[in-house]
C-alpha cells in the first residue's frame, strides 16, 4: 500500500529566487531539492512515495508548500495546494493542475501541476483479497456496512504466502541500500533515530525502495532544516541511538522502587484570624497533619484573634503517603481542658497540593473556612497563615520577614493553588462500586488457614469489602462473605468543596477477618487525569471501568513480607484482582431546601450496569520468546531456573489452573459467571477446531552455566524458548493507542531535547537548528494525532471520560502543534536557552496526557523461577506490546528484542541489593487481538525455524513452542575502556580500586584493577573473540545488542563492591564493509553511569563489533599500537581512537590546610599534598606543625603534562593529603579529585583586541569593562559623572569606546543619594525638614535616627526591588507566550516589534525627570540586605583562593547526596591554573612579573596575622521550635579558634523569631581560627540546651578576598551620626591602596570635585559637614563615588563588597539538608597592625516607647434592647461598654452600667485609661507576661495595636449578654463621625473608601463609632453607637498632666445626666413605682380611670334597668 506524488512543475511565480516545495500527508513531509534563481516556472518533476499500513480514507488530505528558500532566514511560504483523496482512493490515478492559495485562503495566480497515484494492497484498488484474513468470511469492500470497529480490528496486516514461515529469511537488501547511501553523510547511527518507521514490517512483496539521490532530501526533513548539517551528530549515549525497528531500548535507571521513607517537614505559621463568625468568642486553632494534631493558644472574645504562631511536624515516610497527608486547619470557639468546643470553621488540603507550589510553599495567604456541618452557610471567616512543605535537599526561599504593615487583601491573597476559583461550591462525588473478579485465591489471615486444617472447609476464603478514602474520609460497601467474585452494586457518596484541594482518591479492596483486616490491592484515581479546568473541560468522571490493583505476588504464605505492596506502596510484583467501579460528580445548589446538608459519608445502593458496557469481550493473543538470559545472580544458586510470564491470572501457575473454564461460544456468549470465570483460565487441554491452543506460560527450566565470579546465564544458543498465553479481555485498545501515539510523540521530543542538550554540553555547532528539528517532529506528531484519534469517535462502549479525554487532548495537541510551528521560527542562538524550557514544557504535558487513568489489559509480570521459588520480576504495561495495524498506535515495544533487567520485589529491591542486576533478559513480545495473530514474529531477527508442539504441526497460525536459528553470524567485539571520572568512593579512604567489567552476550571481561583512584584511566582494549549472534547480518549492523559495563571496587577480602553501571552499542562494521571514516575508527563518548537511581560517574570508552568474514580474523583491521611492557599482555586503546595530546603546564597555588580531622584516633601533624593529573604530579612542601601554621612555606610549584587537545576529554586532576609520619610511614587523610579543568584553564588574551567592548552587565547601569589588551594603557579618558542625573530607566547600554576616544559615561545615581544631595546643598539643619519641599510627614531629625531606620528602610527597598523582577519576570513570560500564541505573521511583523521597545525606552526616559519631585519620601541612608548568604553573591569568595572538600570514607548506601558533608575530613586551600605551553612572550615580561608566582602574581603573603573580628547579629526568623510548648529560648552562640562565646545569660523568652541586636568582638589569628561558627541553642531551665541551627563562615576566604569582604563599603561618606563610617581606613586610602596593588594609575585628585583612576574620571561632591554643622573640603566623597563602582576599573576592578545584612540559612547536623531558620547577621575584620577602628555600632534592639492611651467613653445611642421588663413587658437594656488594648482581656476596663435604657441611649463621661510599650518601627505593641503560673519567667509578645470596644447588657443572675463591638487598628482607623446620626456600617464594612487616622499623627480624636455583631443569617448589622474620645500620651506626658481613672480626680469628668429610670427597682420600689405612675404612665391612668367610670355607669344602667321597667309598667 503506498501513496506516490508525482510534483511536476509550478508556474507563475513572481520575480527570481530560490524555490523548494515540500509535501506532506499523514504528518510526514518530504521536501524537494532546491531549485537555484528560476523566474516564473520551477521544473521540480520529483516523485515522492508514502508507504500507508491502513487503508487511506476518502477525506484524508495531501498537502503541498511552495516556499521561496533562503539560507539565512527562515523560508518564506508562497502558496499552499490540499487536495482531497477521495477522488483518488476511487480511481487511483489522477492528474491535477490547481492554483495555489495564500495564508488567507485566497487563491493566487501562481498554479501547480501534479500526478497522485495510490495502490492498495495487491494493486486493486477497493477489495480485499479473502485470503487475507485468518477468520473473516467472504471477500469484503471497503464500503462494506460493519461496525467501524470490527473494520478497525480486522484491517489486515499482510500475509505472506503460508508455503514460507513469518519469520524465514528472504529479506530483500532494500533496506540496506538506503544505509549504503547514508553512510558516507551521517554516522547512521544517528541517523535511523529521526527517520520514519512508517514501514516497519518490512512486507516481502513491496521493497522500500529510496534511492540514492533522495537521501539528501531525506536528511533535510529529518532535522527540519534545511541543510546537512541540521542532523545531529551529537555524541548522545549510543543507546539512546535506536537505529532498527528490531530492538528497543532499555531502561538505564535501575529505579529502586518509590515506597522508600524519606524526611519531611511541614511548617505551619498560624498569624491571624478575620471575620470569624459568631458572637464574642474565644477562638483556638486546630492544626491537623495526618494524624498529629496542635493547638494555638486561645485568644479571648475577639472575631479577629492574633496568633502569630509557628508549628513544625516531622515526618519519615515514603512520598506517596506524604502527599496524601491532609492538612486541616479548624476553629474552634472556647475549648478548655473541659470541654471540646464548638467548631467555626474549617479548611483542609493536601500536602501535594502544597508541595507543587512554586518553592513547595504557601507564603501569607488566607484560608477561607467553611463549616462541613452545614452546606448552605455561606464562609465562617478567614485565616491567615503560611504553609511549607520541605523535603530532604529542598531549599525554601521564604521571603523577607520584615514589618508587614501593608493592609491585607484578603480576596487577592486566598490559600489556593493558581487556577483554583476563590467561589467554591459543595459538590458530591459518587464512587460506584459494582464487582471485582479475579481475587487471590486464599485468605492471608491465620484464623482461616486453622479452619482450613481443621475442618476441611473448602469455601472461598476470602470476605472482600471496598474501602474509598477521599479528603481524610472514608467509605465502605458490605462485606461480601466468602467470594472471589464478589457483586457489591453500592455507591459511596462523599461531600467536599470542588474543586478539590486533595488530588488523590484511594480504593483498595480489603479482605474483612475478625483479626485483622488487610488489603488485597489498591487503586489510585489522580483527579487530575479525569478532569479538566478549562473553559472546555468537564467534571471529573471516570469508568464505569476495570481498575486493575498490583501487589504481592500470589504465594500464599502465613505472613506476606510484601504486603505494603498491597497497600499501594512501591510497584506491585503481581496482579491480584481487577474492579468495576464508576466515578461521577454533581455541583450542589446549595440554595435548595431539600438538600441534605451533612457531609457525613453515605453508601447506598446502586444499579448494576450493563455486562457489555466495558467493552466486548475480545481474545487477545500474547506471544514471547526468551532470546538470552544473561547476568544471573549467582547468590541464586545453580538450581534449575525458568521464565513465567502471566498477564492478569491468565498464565499464573498458582491461580490460574483452579477451575476448569466453560467452553468459549465464537459468538462472544452471553452471562455474567462466564465471563468472571474467563479470568481464572486454566491449562486444560482445551482441543477443539482448528487445533485450539494451550497456553504455555513459562519456559522449560534449565540449569545455569557461569559467566564470571558474579554472574550465571542460561545456554540457550541457537534454541529459543517461547511462551504464549491465550486471554480475554473488554475490548478497550483505543485507550491504549491514543496513549501510545502520544507517548511515541514524547519519546521523539524527549530524545531530540536530549541531543540538544547534549550539543550544547559538548559544544557542538549549531543547536538550535536542531531544536528546530525537534520542533517541526513535534508539530508534524501532533498533527498526526488528530487525524488519527479522530477515525473512531462512537464507539458503544466508550465511557464520557474516554470522550471529553480525547476531546480535549485532541485540542492540546493541536494546539501544541501550532505553537511549536510558531516556536520553531522563533529558535535562535540567542533564544535557546528559554525556547528550550518551553519545549521541556511540551514534553512534561505530553507525558501528562499520555498517562491513560482507565485500565484495560492488566501488565505483563515476566517471574525468574529457581527451583520454583520466585526470584526476581520485570514489569511490562501491556500498552507497550500491543500491536496495532497502524504504525504510530503499536506499543514501542511490540514485536522488539527488548533488553529487561529484572529486579528484586518489594522492600528486598531498596538500597544496594536493588542495583545488582538479577537477571538481564533479551525478550521479544508481541499482544494483540486473537484474529490478528498472524503477523506476531514479524519483528524477531530473522533466519529461525519454528518448533511447534505436535499438534500444530502444520497449522501455519499455530505459535511455536521454541525458535531454532540456522542463521548465525560470528563477530569480534572491541571495548576501548579509556577512563572514567568521578566514581563512588568505595573505601573508608573515600578512594575505590575500580576494575570495569564489561558484559556481552554470554561472554564477560574485566580491565584491570588500579588502586586507590576515583578516576581511573584504564587506556585498554578489551577484545571479545567468536562472539555468537543469532540472525541475519545486515540486522546486526542496524541494531546490535547492548553492552553493559558495570565498575567495580576490588577488595583485598571478600566479593568486589558494585559501583555503577551504563550501557553502550557498538558501531558495526559487517566484514564487506571497508574500515574507514566517518564511522571508524569510533569515537571515544561519555556514557553516564548510574548506581541505583543517582549518577556515579562517567565511562570515557568506545566500542566497536566487526564481523569475522568467510577470510577469518586475518581480513579485520590489526590491532597496532605498542604493547605496553610494563603492564604485561594488557593492550592499549590503539591510537586513531586515543585522544590527541599536547603539552600543557599545570601550576599549583599551595595556600593551606584547614580543619584536618583525626585519621585512625591520631591527629595530624606533618601534612603534605600530593597533586597527580594523567600520571604525573608534584608534591607541596611539608607542612613542620599543622597545630602551630597550617599554611604553606613554598606557594607556587608546577609540572608539565600532556593532555588532550579537546578540553571536554581531560582527565580530572586529583589533590591528596597525606600526613608524615616517623619511619618514613604514611597515610592518606582525604583526597579530592576537581572534574573539570575548565574553569581553571588560562587562555592568553588577544593580541589584535583593541577595541573594548563593553555592555552594562545585569541591570547594574554600570559600565563593566571586559578585559583588555592587558597593558595598553589608552589615552582618552572616560569621565563618570556623579552628579545627580535623569534617573535613567536602567536598561541594557552597549557602549563601544575606542581605545583613545573621550567620552563621558554617566552613572546614574539612586534617588536616595540625590535627596541628600539636595539637603546638603540646601544646608538645613541636620537634614531636618527645612528644605522648601512640601514634605506630608514631618522628617525625623537626624538625632532620632538609628542604624534600625537604616535597616527597616533597607528592607523595604529590597522588598520593592523583588516586587520589581518578580513583575518584570512575569510580564516577560507573558509576553513570550502572547508571541507563541499569535505567532509571527511573516517577519516583518517581527521588525516592527523589535522597534516598538526601543521607542518606549525613549519615551521611558523622557518621562522620568517627573519623578524626583513626586517622591518626597524621608530619605535615610540605607545598606544592602541580602536575603541569602554573602558567600553565594559573590561566588564563595573564591576569586583567587579555590576551597577544596577532602573527602573520606565510603559513600553512605542510602541513596541520599547528603551523605557528603559527613564525609568530609578537611579542606585543601589553594588554585590551579592550567596553560599550554610555551606562553606568550609579553605576559612573562610585563613589569613586576615575578617568575616564582607564576601565573598567580600579586597574592599577599600566608604568614600567619592578627585580626579583630567583630560579629553584628541582628535578628533570627522562622526558627525550629525545639520546646513541647511550640516555642524556643534561643540564645546565640559563637566560636572561633579557641575563643567560645555562650551569650545564655541574655536568652529571649518563647520566641522563634527573636531580635538579638548584638555585637560581639573577637580577636583571632589567621590562619589557625579561621571558620566561625554562630549557632542559636534553644536554653532550658533542666537539662543541656539544644542546638537549633548553626552557619559557618570562613572568614579567611573573605578576608583575602579581592571584592574586599573585611568591612563593606557604605554608600555615603559621614563622620557622625548614625551612618558613621566603620571603617579606620577612609575611603581615599583604600583607593590609594586598591590602585597601588592592582598596578592602576591613580587617584589623581583634580579641581571641581573630579577625581582620575586608570582612565575613568569620576566626579562629585567635596564637602562634608561635621557635628556641628561646619562644613570642610574633603576627597572622601569622590574616593567613596570610585569604590562604588570600582568594578568599572579596567582589569583591577572588581565588585567591592557594601555595607550589608546577610541572610544565613541555620543547619542543623541531626536534620540534614532542612532549614532551621535563619540569621540575620554581617561581620567585619580589622588588621590588628593598622589603627583600631571606632567601637561597634549600636545595633542593640530598639526599645519600645512607653505610651498611655486615654479613651473617655461619653455616650452610646441606639443600642438594640436585650431584656423585657417583668412588669410592663417592654424592651430595655442595663448597658455597659467595655474596652481593652492588649491582645488579652487582662487589662479590660468596664464603665459602670446605665441600668433600664428603654432608648438604647446610655450615658456615662467614663475614662480608660491603658498604658502600653509601643514599637514605632513594627507599629506593635510589646507585652511581657508568663505564660502560665508554671513558667518560668516573662515572655515578650508583640501584637498589633488594636482597641477594643464592646457594648455589653449587664444581668444580675446570668451571664452578662454581649451585643457588639468594635476593633479599632491605632495606626489606621476610620475618623469617627460628628454626629450619631451619621455613624453608619459603612465605617466598618468599606474601610477602604473612607478616611483613615492614625492616633500616633493626630494624638486626639473624638467621634462617633458603630458598634457591630452578626445576626442568624452571619449578615453584619449595627447593634449600637458609642460617642468615645480617644486620647494619646507620652509616659513623660501623662506624668505632666495625669488624669484619673473613672471619673476620679485628677482631671475628673463630671457624673452623667441619666434619667431616673436607672434606679435599681429593688432597692427602691416605690421610688420605681411613683415614676412609673408619673411620669411614664399619668394619660394612661388617668383614661383607664374614665373608661372604668363609664363602664360602671353602663354596668349600673344595664343592672338597674328591668326593676324601673317593671315599675313603671305596673305603675307602682
Amino acid at each position: 500500500m503506498a501513496l506516490q506524488l508525482q510534483l511536476r512543475t509550478v508556474s507563475g511565480l513572481r520575480g527570481r529566487a530560490d524555490r523548494i516545495a515540500k509535501a506532506a500527508f499523514r504528518g510526514l513531509s518530504f521536501y524537494t531539492r532546491v531549485l537555484e534563481s528560476c523566474e516564473d516556472e520551477a521544473r521540480f518533476e520529483e516523485t515522492f512515495r508514502w508507504p500507508v499500513a491502513s487503508n487511506i480514507d476518502g477525506n484524508e488530505i495531501l498537502e503541498v508548500q511552495v516556499f521561496n528558500y533562503s539560507k539565512v532566514f527562515t523560508n518564506r511560504l508562497i502558496g499552499t495546494f490540499r487536495m482531497v483523496l477521495q477522488k483518488v482512493v476511487e480511481e487511483g490515478h489522477v492528474e491535477v493542475t490547481d492554483t495555489l492559495i495564500d495564508d488567507n485562503n485566497s487563491a493566487i495566480q501562481t498554479s501547480i501541476s501534479i500526478e497522485i497515484r495510490y495502490q492498495a494492497q495487491d494493486g486493486t484498488v477497493g477489495t480485499w483479497s479473502d485470503k487475507e484474513f485468518l477468520e473473516t468470511p467472504g471477500p469484503r469492500s471497503e464500503g462494506d456496512s460493519r461496525s467501524p470497529l470490527e473494520t478497525d480490528s480486522l484491517l489486515p496486516g499482510l500475509r505472506q504466502s503460508s508455503d514460507v514461515s513469518p519469520g524465514k529469511s528472504s529479506q530483500q537488501p532494500a533496506d540496506r541500500s538506503f544505509r549504503r547511501a547514508g553512510k558516507g553523510v551521517f554516522s547512521a547511527m544517528k541517523l535511523g533515530k529521526a527517520r520514519p518507521t512508517k514501514d516497519d514490517h518490512r512486507k516481502q512483496d513491496e521493497p522500500a525502495v529510496l534511492e540514492a539521490e533522495d537521501l539528501d532530501r531525506k536528511a533535510m526533513r529529518l532535522g527540519g532544516g534545511l541543510d546537512p548539517d541540521t542532523i545531529s551528530l551529537a555524541s548522545v549515549t549510543a543507546v539512546t541511538t535506536n537505529v532498527s525497528n528490531k530492538r528497543s531500548k532499555p531502561d538505564i535507571k535501575m529505579e529502586p522502587s518509590a515506597g522508600r521513607p524519606m524526611d519531611y517537614q511541614v511548617s505551619i505559621t498560624i498569624i491571624e484570624a478575620r471575620q470569624l463568625v459568631g458572637l464574642n468568642m474565644d477562638p483556638v486553632v486546630c492544626v491537623e497533619v495526618g494524624e498529629e494534631k496542635k493547638y494555638t493558644s486561645m485568644k479571648e472574645s475577639t472575631n479577629c484573634p492574633y496568633y502569630n504562631e509557628y508549628f513544625v511536624f516531622d515526618f519519615h515516610v515514603p512520598p506517596d503517603v506524604m502527599f496524601d497527608k491532609i492538612i486541616k486547619l479548624s476553629v474552634i470557639h472556647s475549648k478548655n481542658l473541659l470541654r471540646s468546643g464548638t467548631l467555626v470553621g474549617s479548611f483542609k488540603m493536601d500536602v501535594g497540593t502544597v508541595y507543587t507550589q512554586p518553592e513547595h510553599q504557601f507564603y501569607h495567604k488566607w484560608a477561607i473556612l467553611s463549616d462541613p456541618e452545614d452546606l448552605t452557610a455561606g464562609l465562617k471567616g478567614y485565616l491567615k497563615c503560611d504553609i511549607a512543605v520541605v523535603g530532604k535537599g529542598d531549599n525554601i526561599k521564604t521571603p523577607h520577614k520584615a514589618n508587614e504593615t501593608e493592609e491585607d487583601d484578603i480576596e487577592g491573597n486566598l490559600l489556593l493553588p493558581d487556577g483554583v476559583p476563590a467561589e467554591r461550591q459543595w459538590a458530591r462525588f459518587y464512587i460506584k462500586i459494582y464487582r471485582a473478579e479475579g481475587l487471590p485465591r486464599m485468605n492471608t489471615s491465620i484464623m482461616a488457614n486453622v479452619k482450613k486444617a481443621l475442618i476441611g472447609e473448602n469455601k472461598d476464603l476470602v470476605d472482600p469489602y471496598v474501602q474509598v478514602v477521599f479528603a481524610g474520609q472514608k467509605g465502605k460497601t458490605s462485606v461480601q462473605k466468602s467470594s472471589y467474585e464478589p457483586l457489591w452494586n453500592e455507591q459511596i457518596i462523599f461531600t467536599e468543596m470542588f474543586p478539590p484541594l486533595c488530588k488523590r482518591i484511594k480504593v483498595q479492596i480489603r479482605d474483612s477477618d475478625k483479626v485483622n483486616d488487610v488489603a488485597i490491592g489498591t487503586h489510585f484515581i489522580d483527579l487530575r487525569k479525569i478532569s479538566n479546568e478549562g473553559d472546555k473541560g468537564y467534571l471529573p468522571t471516570f469508568g464505569p471501568t476495570w481498575v486493575n490493583m498490583y501487589g504481592s505476588t500470589r504465594n500464599y504464605t502465613l505472613m506476606d513480607e510484601h504486603q505494603e505492596l498491597n497497600e499501594g506502596l512501591g510497584e506491585g510484583v503481581s496482579f491480584r484482582a481487577r474492579l468495576l467501579m464508576s466515578l461521577a460528580v454533581e455541583i450542589l445548589d446549595t440554595s435548595n431546601p431539600e438538600i441534605n446538608s451533612s457531609t457525613e459519608v453515605q453508601v447506598e445502593q446502586a444499579t448494576s450496569v450493563a455486562d457489555n458496557c466495558t467493552g466486548k469481550m475480545e481474545e487477545f493473543f500474547l506471544f514471547g520468546a526468551f532470546l538470552e538470559a544473561t547476568m544471573i545472580d549467582r547468590k541464586i544458586g545453580d538450581k534449575p531456573i525458568n521464565f513465567e510470564v502471566t498477564i492478569g491470572n491468565y498464565g499464573n501457575q498458582i491461580d490460574g489452573t483452579a477451575k476448569p473454564v466453560l467452553r468459549r461460544k465464537k459468538e462472544g456468549g452471553d452471562g455474567d459467571e462466564e465471563e468472571s470465570e474467563l479470568l481464572q483460565n486454566s491449562s486444560e487441554d482445551e482441543g477443539g477446531e482448528d487445533g485450539e491452543m494451550v497456553s504455555v506460560s513459562s519456559s522449560q527450566p534449565m540449569k545455569p552455566l557461569v559467566t564470571d565470579r558474579n554472574y550465571f546465564h542460561l545456554p540457550y544458543l541457537e534454541n529459543k524458548p517461547c511462551i504464549y498465553i491465550k486471554s480475554w479481555w473488554q475490548d478497550q485498545r483505543r485507550r491504549l493507542y491514543n496513549a501510545n501515539i502520544m507517548d511515541k510523540i514524547a519519546d521523539k521530543l524527549e530524545e531530540g531535547l536530549n541531543d540538544v542538550q547534549e550539543m550544547i554540553k559538548t559544544e557542538k555547532p549549531h543547536p538550535e537548528r536542531r531544536l528546530r528539528g525537534v520542533l517541526e517532529e513535534l508539530s508534524s506528531g501532533c498533527l498526526r494525532f488528530v487525524t488519527l484519534a479522530d477515525k473512531d469517535q462512537h464507539h458503544s462502549s466508550r465511557t464520557r471520560l474516554d470522550r471529553e479525554r480525547l476531546k480535549s487532548c485532541m485540542r492540546e495537541l493541536e494546539n501544541m502543534g501550532q505553537q511549536a510551528t510558531t516556536l520553531r521560527s522563533q529558535v535562535k542562538k540567542n533564544t535557546m536557552k528559554d525556547k528550550l524550557k518551553l519545549v521541556q514544557n511540551f514534553l512534561q504535558k505530553l507525558r501528562f496526557l499520555a498517562d491513560e487513568p482507565q485500565h484495560t489489559i492488566p501488565d505483563i509480570f515476566i517471574w525468574m523461577m529457581s527451583n520454583n521459588k520466585r526470584i526476581a520480576y520485570a514489569r511490562v504495561p501491556s500498552k507497550d506490546i500491543l500491536y496495532s495495524i497502524v504504525d504510530e498506535e503499536m506499543g514501542k515495544d511490540c514485536a522488539k528484542v527488548k533488553t529487561v533487567f529484572l529486579k528484586l520485589p518489594g522492600k528486598r529491591g531498596f538500597g544496594p541489593a536493588g542495583w545488582t542486576v538479577q537477571a538481564k533478559m533479551e525478550i521479544y513480545l508481541w499482544l494483540g487481538l486473537n484474529k490478528q495473530r498472524k503477523d506476531f514474529l514479524s519483528g524477531l531477527p530473522c533466519g529461525f525455524e519454528e518448533k511447534k508442539i505436535a499438534r500444530g504441526q502444520n497449522l501455519p497460525s499455530f505459535p511455536p513452542i521454541s525458535l531454532l536459528y540456522t542463521k548465525k553470524q560470528v563477530f569480534q567485539l572491541r571495548a576501548h575502556m579509556y577512563q572514567a571520572r568521578s566514581l563512588f568512593a568505595a573505601d573508608s579512604s573515600g578512594l575505590s580500586d575500580p576494575f570495569a567489567r564489561v558484559f556481552f552476550t554470554s561472554q564477560s571481561q574485566c580491565t584491570e584493577v588500579l588502586n586507590e583512584t576515583l578516576c581511573p584511566t584504564w587506556d585498554q582494549l578489551l577484545v571479545f573473540d567468536n562472539v555468537e549472534l543469532y540472525g541475519e547480518a545486515h540486522e546486526m549492523r542496524d541494531d546490535p545488542p547492548i553492552i553493559v559495563i558495570e565498575i567495580y571496587d576490588q577488595d583485598t577480602v571478600g566479593k568486589a563492591d558494585f559501583m555503577g553501571r551504563t550501557f553502550a552499542k557498538p558501531v558495526v562494521k559487517m566484514s564487506d564493509e571497508q574500515y574507514c571514516p566517518p564511522r571508524f575508527p569510533p569515537q571515544l563518548e561519555y556514557y553516564q553511569i548510574y548506581r541505583g537511581n543517582s549518577t556515579a560517574g562517567d565511562l570515557l570508552a568506545a566500542f566497536e563489533l566487526l564481523q569475522i568474514g568467510p577470510g577469518g580474523k586475518s581480513d579485520l583491521p590489526p590491532i597496532d599500537g605498542p604493547t605496553d611492557m610494563d603492564r604485561g599482555p594488557i593492550l592499549p586503546v590503539p591510537l586513531g581512537i586515543r585522544p590527541v595530546l599536547s603539552k600543557y603546564r599545570v601550576e599549583i597555588l599551595f595556600w593551606g590546610l584547614r580543619d584536618l580531622k583525626r585519621v585512625n584516633l591520631a591527629q595530624v601533624d606533618r601534612p603534605r599534598v600530593d597533586i597527580e593529573c594523567a600520571g604525573k604530579g608534584v608534591q607541596s612542601a611539608l607542612i613542620q606543625n599543622y597545630k602551630k601554621n597550617p599554611n604553606f612555606s613554598t606557594l607556587v610549584k608546577w609540572f608539565e603534562v600532556d593532555l588532550p587537545e579537546n578540553e571536554l576529554l581531560h582527565p580530572p586532576l586529583n589533590i591528596r593529603v597525606v600526613d608524615c609520619r616517623a619511619f618514613g610511614r604514611y597515610t592518606l587523610v582525604g583526597s579530592h579529585a576537581v572534574s573539570s579543568l575548565r574553569k581553571f584553564i588560562y587562555r592568553p588574551p588577544d593580541k589584535k583586541a583593541q577595541h573594548w567592548n563593553m555592555t552594562a552587565k545585569h541591570l547594574k547601569g554600570y559600565l563593566a569593562m571586559a578585559n583588555g589588551a592587558p597593558r595598553s594603557r589608552p589615552t582618552g579618558e572616560i569621565v563618570v559623572n556623579m552628579e545627580p542625573e535623569v534617573p535613567i530607566k536602567k536598561m541594557e547600554t552597549m557602549v563601544k569606546l575606542e581605545a583613545n576616544s573621550e567620552a563621558v559615561v554617566k552613572v546614574d545615581v539612586s534617588e536616595e543619594e540625590k535627596e541628600k544631595k539636595k539637603k546638603k546643598k540646601k544646608g538645613g539643619g541636620g537634614g531636618g525638614g527645612g528644605g522648601g519641599e512640601e514634605v506630608e510627614e514631618e522628617e525625623p531629625d537626624e538625632s532620632m535616627l538609628d542604624w534600625w531606620s537604616k535597616y527597616f528602610a533597607s528592607i523595604e527597598t529590597m522588598k520593592e526591588q523583588l516586587r520589581q523582577q518578580e513583575a518584570a519576570a512575569a510580564e516577560a513570560e507573558e509576553k513570550e507566550e502572547m508571541e507563541i500564541a499569535e505567532g509571527f505573521k511573516g517577519q516583518a511583523k517581527s521588525k516592527e516589534k523589535s522597534k516598538a521597545p526601543k521607542d518606549d525606552k525613549k519615551k521611558k526616559q523622557q518621562a522620568a525627570p517627573e519623578l524626583p519631585e513626586k517622591k518626597n519620601k524621608q530619605k535615610i541612608d540605607e545598606l544592602k540586605v541580602f536575603n541569602k548568604e554573602l558567600e553565594a553573591e559573590f561566588d564563595n569568595f573564591e576569586d583567587w583562593l579555590h576551597t577544596f572538600n577532602l573527602l573520606r570514607g565510603k559513600i553512605g548506601d542510602n541513596d541520599d547526596n547528603a551523605t557528603e558533608e559527613e564525609r568530609i575530613v578537611g579542606r585543601f586551600k589553594g588554585s590551579l591554573c592550567v596553560y599550554k605551553v610555551p606562553l606568550p612572550d609579553d605576559i612573562t615580561k610585563e613589569a613586576g612579573y615575578d617568575p616564582t608566582f607564576g601565573m598567580f602574581q600579586g597574592i599577599p603573603s600566608n604568614d600567619p596575622i592578627n585580626v579583630l573580628v567583630r560579629v553584628y547579629i541582628v535578628r533570627a526568623t522562622d526558627l525550629h521550635p525545639a520546646d513541647i510548648n511550640g516555642k524556643a529560648d534561643p540564645y546565640i552562640a559563637i566560636k572561633l579558634g579557641k575563643t567560645d562565646i555562650k551569650d545564655k545569660e541574655n536568652y529571649i523568652s518563647k520566641q522563634l523569631n527573636p531580635v538579638f541586636g548584638k555585637s560581639f568582638d573577637i580577636e583571632a589569628t589567621f590562619p589557625m581560627e579561621s571558620m566561625l561558627t554562630v549557632a542559636v541553642y534553644d536554653w532550658d531551665l533542666v537539662g543541656t540546651d539544644d542546638l537549633i541551627g548553626e552557619t559557618k563562615i570562613d572568614l579567611e576566604n573573605r578576608y583575602y578576598s579581592k571584592h574586599r569582604a573585611t568591612c563593606g563599603v557604605s554608600q555615603t561618606y559621614s563622620i557622625h551620626g548614625y551612618n558613621v563610617w566603620r571603617d579606620p581606613m577612609k575611603p581615599s586610602q583604600i583607593l590609594s591602596k586598591l590602585c597601588k596593588e592592582g598596578k592602576v594609575d591613580g587617584p589623581h585628585f583634580g579641581p571641581g570635585g573630579r577625581v582620575k583612576v586608570a582612565n575613568r574620571v569620576f566626579t562629585g561632591p567635596t564637602e562634608i559637614e561635621d557635628e556641628n554643622g561646619q562644613k570642610k573640603q574633603t576627597d572622601e566623597h569622590l574616593a567613596l563615588t570610585v569604590l562604588r563602582h570600582w568594578e568599572d576599573i579596567p582589569r583591577a576592578g572588581c565588585k567591592l563588597v557594601p555595607e550589608h545584612v546577610e541572610t544565613r540559612p541555620l543547619l542543623n547536623p541531626d536534620k540534614p539538608g532542612i532549614e532551621q531558620g535563619r540569621l540575620e547577621m554581617w561581620v567585619d575584620m580589622f588588621p590588628m597592625d593598622m589603627p583600631a577602628p571606632g567601637p561597634a555600632t549600636d545595633i542593640s534592639p530598639r526599645k519600645p516607647k512607653k505610651y498611655e492611651l486615654r479613651v473617655i467613653v461619653w455616650n452610646t445611642d441606639e443600642v438594640i434592647l436585650e431584656d423585657d421588663d417583668y412588669f410592663t413587658g417592654e424592651k430595655s437594656s442595663d448597658i455597659f461598654v467595655r474596652g481593652w488594648l492588649k491582645g488579652q482581656q487582662e487589662d479590660k476596663q468596664d464603665t459602670d452600667v446605665h441600668y433600664h435604657s428603654l432608648t438604647g441611649e446610655g450615658n456615662f463621661n467614663w475614662r480608660y485609661i491603658f498604658p502600653f510599650d509601643y514599637l514605632t518601627a513594627e507599629e506593635k505593641i510589646v507585652i511581657s507576661k508568663k505564660e502560665s503560673m508554671f513558667s518560668w519567667d516573662e515572655t515578650e509578645y508583640k501584637i498589633p495595636a488594636r482597641l477594643t470596644l464592646q457594648v455589653w447588657d449587664a444581668d444580675h443572675f446570668s451571664a452578662d449578654d454581649f451585643l457588639g463591638a468594635i476593633e479599632l487598628d491605632l495606626n489606621r482607623f476610620p475618623r469617627g463621625a460628628k454626629t450619631s446620626k451619621l455613624c453608619s456600617l459603612e465605617m466598618v464594612t468599606n474601610e477602604a473608601e473612607l478616611p483613615m487616622v492614625s492616633i500616633f499623627k493626630q494624638k486626639r480624636v473624638k467621634g462617633w463609632w458603630p458598634f457591630v455583631a452578626r445576626d442568624e443569617n452571619d449578615e453584619l448589622e449595627v447593634t449600637g453607637k458609642v460617642e468615645a474620645e480617644l486620647h494619646l500620651l507620652t509616659a513623660e506626658e501623662a506624668e505632666k498632666s495625669p488624669a484619673g481613672l473613672a471619673r476620679n480626680e485628677p482631671d475628673p469628668l463630671e457624673k452623667p445626666n441619666r434619667p431616673d429610670t436607672s434606679f435599681i427597682w429593688f432597692l427602691n420600689p416605690l421610688k420605681s413605682i411613683k415614676y412609673l405612675i408619673c411620669t411614664r404612665y399619668k394619660w394612661l391612668i388617668i383614661k383607664i380611670v374614665l373608661a372604668l367610670l363609664l363602664l360602671i355607669m353602663v354596668a349600673l344602667f344595664l343592672y338597674s334597668m328591668p326593676g324601673y321597667m317593671v315599675k313603671k309598667l305596673l305603675g307602682a
